[in-house]
């Protein structure tokens, strides 16, 4: 069996320094793509609302320009 395909932000054009994502076994996984290893592991319902409150600015305060 294949293993789900990881994807990355459009944002991240060529670069290799930015994290990934896909759901895998019934939940979502995230990992840094310079490093290849599952970082974080959670459940479709906790990702919403991350991405709900990223979407909303709430992170932004931990971004610096690259």
């Amino acid at each position: 069996m294949n293993s789900p395909a990881w994807q990355k932000s459009s944002y991240s054009g060529s670069s290799n320094a930015c994290v990934e994502v896909r759901v895998a076994d019934g939940g979502i996984e995230l990992r840094e793509s310079d490093e290849g290893e599952v970082i974080v592991r959670t459940t479709s319902l906790k990702f919403a609302a991350f991405l709900q409150g990223a979407k909303s600015g709430e992170f932004d305060h931990l971004a610096t320009d690259a």
